[in-house]
């Protein structure tokens, strides 16, 4: 089950298991395709399951009162959704929305309760994870509430996910500018503004649309740091 088996790798929660362990843990596996705009679970649906992303991407959203659209996160390879209904028992509230084409490995609520007794590392990890995502839910909230707009960018672009390239973090932009605007409270023009301002700085530098390489990761921080 080479699939299965990657997909379990490549996730945090798992990779303090030995590589035997990883190969256990992968035999409850359900794998599942998504394809771009559908919908993988909505509110007060039943939920007992725990996805992870094994290539695409997800947007967690909440829809507000008014109607209008409240992204909460996107969610990307190794990331996993649907743990609060595991930790919980409380039915999902938000809308979770495939960004692209995606493949996930999913794992039944009780077959992952057998996991995390006879691992009880993963629950470690688990929570860790949820510890740094609130970390980042922190960041951009104080960025949010002192109406810093240059912050809130910065601290969305260190919160990405990227890789290493030539000595160097490149990162994607998971959505159009339009809607990452509409995440951090500002307008297009905005934000498109303050990204050229890192730019010109020499803290980032931009590539067509989406990709967006981060030449100075420090003063990046800086920037995040609301005025």
């Amino acid at each position: 089950m080479p699939e299965a088996d990657l997909c379990v790798t490549r996730v945090p929660i798992f990779q303090g298991l030995t590589h035997d362990q990883q190969l256990h843990v992968a035999q409850f596996v359900r794998p599942q395709r998504v394809e771009k705009g559908e919908v993988v679970y909505g509110p007060g649906e039943s939920m007992s399951r725990l996805l992870v992303v094994h290539s695409g991407q997800l947007k967690v959203s909440h829809m507000a009162a008014n109607g209008q659209e409240q992204i909460l996160r996107t969610v990307t390879h190794g990331d996993v959704v649907g743990e609060r209904a595991l930790l919980t028992g409380h039915r999902p509230t938000e809308f979770v929305v495939a960004l692209d084409d995606s493949h996930m490995c999913v794992f039944d609520h009780g077959d992952l309760a057998t996991l995390l007794r006879d691992y009880p590392d993963i629950s470690q990890r688990m929570m860790r994870t949820l510890s740094d995502r609130l970390s980042s839910v922190e960041r951009l909230l104080a960025a949010v509430t002192s109406n810093d707009v240059s912050a809130r960018v910065a601290a969305y672009l260190l919160d990405l996910p990227g890789s290493m390239q030539g000595g160097v973090l490149a990162v994607r932009l998971p959505m159009p500018k339009r809607e990452i605007a509409a995440y951090l409270g500002t307008t297009p023009e905005t934000l498109s503004r303050r990204l050229a301002a890192l730019s010109a700085a020499s803290v980032i530098e931009l590539h067509g649309r989406r990709d967006v390489t981060i030449l100075d990761v420090d003063a990046l921080e800086r920037a995040a740091t609301p005025r």
